[in-house]
């Protein structure tokens, strides 16, 4: 199996409930903006180069951005200023991401999530986390090229951490703490960072500034630049 097979089966999956009846109701019943688009409503796959060496895990798809979209991170404010940032560290062709087919492409990044369905409130069941949990680990088997793995949250960061773990990319026996600009070997090989997440409630109240999230893909940048 490659990874577009497994994107392939992602999109099909039925695994959770509430998460199948949620997305299937927020793509009829849509919001007033969106009214007249057509949503996407299935797990959003995952998005960018296989062959990259950054790895990018986010929580899960927005209700009205790629649970409309189809792509992940693309149709909010959460993806406006990742894809902005991309754009500017190198890592995207454009700085914008709207819909599946505007053309933009990701180079060297790939991008993941702990959950490829819209959780209701953004708050997954523990079952639902387990539910998706295999397919970041069979990721995590294929991207064979990755040096570092940037999760931006903390169930993004306990979620990578656990399938690190499960891999045995690191031996580690605890854990470390979440925090904005931690960073830590996990092993010869691969670098883990984390960032606050950038969503609207983070840059809105300024738990997360441009400053802030830039310092991280500028330490992203170096890591990679020293590693060449």
């Amino acid at each position: 199996m490659d990874i577009s097979d497994l994107q392939n089966e992602i999109i099909t999956c039925r695994k959770c409930p509430r998460l199948v009846g949620w997305r299937e109701k927020i793509a009829q019943e849509k919001v007033s903006r969106f009214a007249q688009e057509i949503y996407w409503g299935k797990p959003v796959p995952s998005f960018g180069d296989p062959n990259s060496r950054l790895l990018i895990v986010g929580l899960a798809p927005a209700a009205h951005g790629g649970n409309r979209t189809g792509r992940i991170f693309t149709g909010d404010r959460s993806g406006d200023l990742l894809y902005e940032t991309l754009y500017k560290f190198g890592f995207a062709s454009q700085p914008h991401s709207v819909s599946r087919d505007d053309g933009l492409g990701l180079s060297d990044c790939y991008i993941t999530a702990a959950l490829h369905c819209a959780p209701p409130q953004n708050k997954p069941t523990a079952e639902e986390k387990d539910n998706c949990f295999p397919y970041l680990l069979r990721e995590l088997q294929l991207l064979q090229r990755v040096q570092i793995i940037l999760a931006l949250g903390k169930i993004a960061f306990d979620t990578i951490w656990g399938a690190c773990k499960q891999t045995s990319l690191t031996e580690n026996p605890t854990r470390p703490r979440f925090a904005h600009g931690f960073e830590a070997p996990l092993n010869r090989r691969l670098t883990l960072l984390a960032s606050y997440h950038p969503s609207q409630q983070n840059t809105f109240t300024g738990k997360l500034t441009l400053r802030m999230f830039e310092a991280v893909f500028k330490r992203v940048r170096e890591l990679l630049e020293n590693a060449d």
